[in-house]
């Protein structure tokens, strides 16, 4: 059975340069799709270098573009593309936009309209899962009409509930209440992110299971009644419902259980007749009691993970299931081995409670995919993250023969990723994943909350990794000016005594350059650097003590700056002479905005909860900012009284401008 001549890809970013990779590889033409901010995006070029098409389908906005049926539906006529890819997001799981391109005598590649409008409709798919014997979470599973039945309902569960879209999916529309006030606000910001998001406002609520595990199982199914798993996915590490590391397999699942979920994600593919990938999400309790959250009937972000460990290309196997073949393998056949991991890479700021971060990469040098690493990614060095679509850059996945290796290998690939015009997420997740309980594998949905808080400003070092990035800021900064002085030779140089200067506090370094690197002294510990570092690199790999260290850095005439592991960590190599002035330099205090309320992202001003003279009290709402289709509320951290308004509803907000004063 021959596969297409063409295909069209309706997204765009990481997911539509995936899915040009997997069609080219295939010999299949790929036809891309864009709006008027995406003209110059990396999944464009790409198809072109492919030999496919390019087709402008609208303005910026999704709703005016991504989400336009219609307009999707003339790309495929226009460009003679056989058959649809959707990605994931926007169209996925869009009944109608499968039943459009039926009609039009176009292949979606993915299930049926029934099966997507069974499963991608939270509240049916619930209750199909229960006639089709799958364990499922307690809830109410009707929508609600407004706050007072939110709350009622609420009650009857009991505290805590989860107020869930029922369109809803990527984290939107979904809030955790422990009370009446809770839900309220909820239900309202729940409402409003789903019209936004999906055109559809409906909620509903089920009961929240405290420290639970986000549990997935990948199911594969043709159209010849062949349907099996493959093995699971760990997604515990999310914040606000958004997924930030995923793993496979999971290090909690024993055989017996993962056996139970995959032959219940099965059953459910089949009791909706499923053709495509398709994954089924579970919850799951300390005593490895699992409980159906809900169906997506799509390629889901992290199916890099499953890929590694069954050697299956989920992509092709979409596209192959949709041409009309056959699985030419059942689950006996289905092995799962070595372990992997993948990082969601954001535009995004942790210090400002990881609010989303836009503009231009400045710079942006992924790792390189080897020994171990993948990189999926929709955007290159000069592209622009636009406030009107998801702000991922990359998923950066890694392999290993076990998971201790995989972690490795996956801090390593982000500490040397290179990102610069924005803020981003990269130490992050890099901290994360050296957190001693990500490392024992306790892992809950509450990881982050309870680990991290509700922001990230960097990690401290402890005193062996401070001294291993000064041996490194050291040798760097002493081999530069050794350049610089035409002093460098295969040869070694005498000893030299620096200051390393970290916080107001100097530290005596002796230097030595070598061949290899550099030998350096700091107190009474030898610290050997070994590394084939050039100048100008701005990433530094290399062994530095016997281990091997990766980081970020920029450098001027006496500053060295290292990001590593979550620490980004400043400082100054001196001479014993400046490095004893430098300690009677005043310090620049910040200016006071404290008195102030500022926008922390760039974005819409949705509401003002107050008025000029109003008094408030901490915690308090103060206004509603949408960025990326999400809704933040900005409180008040502590007691006072407004005193004039800088911003008006409806109002496009720069980073850090002024909303509101106190007195």
């Amino acid at each position: 059975m021959s596969l297409f001549q063409s295909i069209l890809i309706a997204n765009r970013g990481e997911i539509a340069c995936r899915v040009i990779k997997t069609a080219s590889r295939l010999g299949i033409r790929p036809v891309a799709v864009y709006s008027e901010a995406d003209a110059e995006a990396l999944h464009v070029r790409m198809a072109l270098e492919a030999g496919g098409e390019a087709v402008l389908i609208g303005p910026a906005p999704s709703a005016q573009s991504y989400l336009q049926i219609n307009r999707i539906v003339e790309a495929c006529r226009e460009t003679g593309a056989e058959a649809v890819h959707p990605g994931y997001g926007f169209l996925s799981e869009n009944r109608q936009f499968a039943e459009a391109l039926a009609e039009a005598g176009i292949v979606f590649i993915g299930p049926g309209p029934a099966a997507i409008g069974a499963m991608g409709d939270k509240i049916e798919s619930k209750k199909l899962a229960e006639k089709a014997g799958v364990n499922s979470v307690p809830g109410h599973l009707e929508p609600l009409k407004d706050i007072d039945e939110a709350r009622a309902v609420a009650r009857g569960i009991g505290y805590p509930v989860m107020l869930k879209a029922s369109a809803g999916g990527g984290g939107k529309g979904m809030r955790i209440a422990r009370t009446d006030d809770e839900v309220a606000e909820g239900f309202t910001s729940a409402t409003n992110e789903a019209r936004s998001s999906f055109g559809d406002e409906r909620v509903f609520a089920e009961k929240f299971i405290e420290q639970p595990r986000h549990i997935e199982i990948q199911v594969l199914a043709d159209g010849h009644g062949n349907v099996v798993y493959l093995g699971e996915r760990e997604c515990s590490i999310q914040r606000r419902h958004q997924k930030v590391i995923e793993e496979a397999p999971s290090p909690f699942l024993d055989p017996a259980t993962r056996r139970a979920m995959g032959e219940q994600a099965v059953a459910l593919a089949k009791a909706v007749d499923y053709r495509s990938a398709g994954t089924v999400e579970f919850i799951v309790d300390a005593d490895r009691n699992f409980y159906f959250l809900e169906m997506n009937t799509r390629l889901q972000v992290e199916h890099p993970v499953t890929e590694a460990i069954t050697g299956l290309d989920l992509v092709e196997w979409m596209i192959r299931i949709a041409a009309g073949e056959a699985l030419d393998f059942g689950q006996d056949d289905v092995s799962l081995t070595g372990w992997s991991m993948e990082a969601r890479v954001y535009a995004e700021d942790p210090a400002r409670g990881f609010l989303p971060s836009t503009g231009r990469l400045v710079r942006y040098r992924p790792p390189e995919e080897k020994d171990g690493v993948r990189v999926d990614t929709g955007v290159e060095e000069g592209g622009e993250i636009s406030m009107f679509y998801d702000p991922m850059i990359a998923k950066i996945i890694s392999s290993g023969p076990d998971r201790a290796a995989a972690i490795r290998t996956l801090q390593h690939a982000l500490d040397g990723c290179l990102i610069t015009g924005l803020r981003h997420n990269l130490g992050f997740v890099s901290a994360v994943l050296g957190h001693q309980r990500f490392v024992d594998g306790d892992l809950s949905t509450n990881f982050l909350a309870e680990e991290f808080g509700a922001s990230f400003s960097g990690l401290e070092p402890n005193p062996a990794t401070r001294d291993r990035l000064f041996a490194v800021a050291a040798a760097l900064h002493v081999q530069r000016r050794a350049r610089d002085r035409g002093l460098q030779g295969d040869a070694a140089l005498a000893p030299t005594r620096w200051m390393v200067r970290h916080e107001r506090t100097n530290h005596l370094v002796k230097v030595t350059l070598t061949a290899a690197g550099a030998d350096i002294v700091i107190g009474n510990h030898e610290i050997p650097v070994q590394h084939h570092w050039r100048i100008g690199d701005p990433v530094f790999d290399g062994q530095v003590g016997g281990r091997r260290l990766v980081a970020t850095l920029s450098m001027d005439d006496t500053h060295v700056r290292l990001a590593h592991g979550g620490i980004d960590m400043t400082v100054q190599v001196l001479s014993e002479r400046a490095a004893s002035l430098a300690n009677l330099m005043p310090v620049k205090q910040p200016p006071d905005l404290s008195k102030f309320l500022l926008s922390p992202m760039p974005g819409l001003l949705v509401s003002l909860s107050v008025e000029a003279g109003e008094k408030v009290v901490a915690g308090q709402p103060l206004a509603v900012v949408e960025a990326m289709k999400m809704e933040n509320i900005l409180r008040a951290d502590q007691p006072g009284a407004v005193a004039t308004l800088h911003a008006a509803p409806g109002d496009s907000l720069a980073v850090d401008q002024k909303i509101l004063e106190f007195e």
